[in-house]
């Protein structure tokens, strides 16, 4: 094992960062600060942040084929140019739920982007339960509704062989697997693949390793998990500096280091001195083992 060095790469003080994804073109990390309503893009090479502020809680950003991005922005999937600083509306979910918006999103592997809803939180995790739904955006911008009833819909991502869904709906404390058709992007016969310990807290944001291991995120859990969803074991637990963990993803060279986000609203006054870098973007590097690049959305 090569010893895992962990660092804040970006004390950015996120109320609650997420869906960190890397973009290997201007070796970047975009990622959400959803309370904020701000969408990031951190050079690596550079150390500089560009931001943009948008007009609702912004729960995900994905890469677009055509250039630009999209994201998800209150209950609307958007097409997001950065150089204007401007969003398209593509599509609009969840009309008749006007508590609601989304939460986490992933493109998958034919280019449809994937998001779930959850009802707005009056408190981290408190919120009113079996409000969300579990979308996709096809490239051709109608949405496929795939089930209701999800309490905060969260990490999802797909199989190195796309013929398994993975994902979470955190209040459930399990990581989930559905048969996946690639070719019309049905789902079908959910079941767990592991559930969560208590110390391991709220399964958050999930990524896949190049092994076809599933890394997650454990809000209030301080860490990531590395989770063998054939065997159904944790093979690996990674502990963070701060407890408020949400996601994560691969990035850098080779894809090979880590990159975790994490957030600060819910923290007291005494903890945030305990954890000064919560809401910082950290870089994970010596796992010895590599990503694979994200998807593009293909509308």
């Amino acid at each position: 094992m090569s010893s895992i060095k962990i660092e804040c790469v970006l004390p950015e003080n996120c109320r609650c960062g997420e869906s960190p994804v890397w973009e290997e073109a201007s070796d970047s990390l975009l990622f959400v600060d959803i309370p904020a309503k701000k969408l990031c893009r951190w050079d690596s090479l550079t150390k500089q942040v560009q931001r943009v502020t948008v007009d609702a809680p912004v729960s995900s950003v994905a890469l677009r084929q055509s250039g630009g991005y999209v994201a998800t922005i209150g209950t609307k999937f958007c097409a997001l140019n950065w150089e204007e600083q401007s969003a398209v509306v593509l599509a609009t979910v969840d009309n008749d739920k006007k508590n609601n918006r989304f939460n986490d999103g992933k493109v998958d592997p034919a280019g449809r982007y994937f998001a779930g809803t959850m009802a707005e939180e009056t408190a981290p995790a408190v919120l009113e339960r079996h409000q969300g739904s579990l979308y996709s955006l096809f490239p051709d911008h109608h949405v496929k509704k795939y089930f209701d009833q999800v309490d905060i819909s969260n990490g999802l991502d797909w199989s190195l062989d796309h013929k398994i869904f993975y994902y979470i709906d955190s209040l459930s404390y399990s990581v989930d697997a559905f048969d996946y058709d690639l070719q019309t992007g049905q789902i079908s016969n959910r079941r767990s693949v592991y559930k969560l310990e208590k110390e391991e807290q709220i399964p958050d944001g999930m990524c896949i390793d190049a092994e076809g291991k599933l890394w997650v995120a454990c809000y209030n859990g301080g860490r990531v998990i590395r989770l063998d969803p054939v065997t159904g074991k944790r093979l690996q637990t990674v502990k963070l500096p701060v407890d408020k963990t949400t996601s994560c993803c691969f990035g850098g060279k080779n894809y090979s280091e880590m990159y975790v986000t994490c957030a600060r609203d819910g923290m007291d006054p005494e903890g945030l001195l305990r954890q000064p870098e919560a809401g910082g973007i950290f870089k994970i590097t010596g796992l010895g083992v590599k990503g694979i690049a994200p998807y593009s959305y293909a509308g």
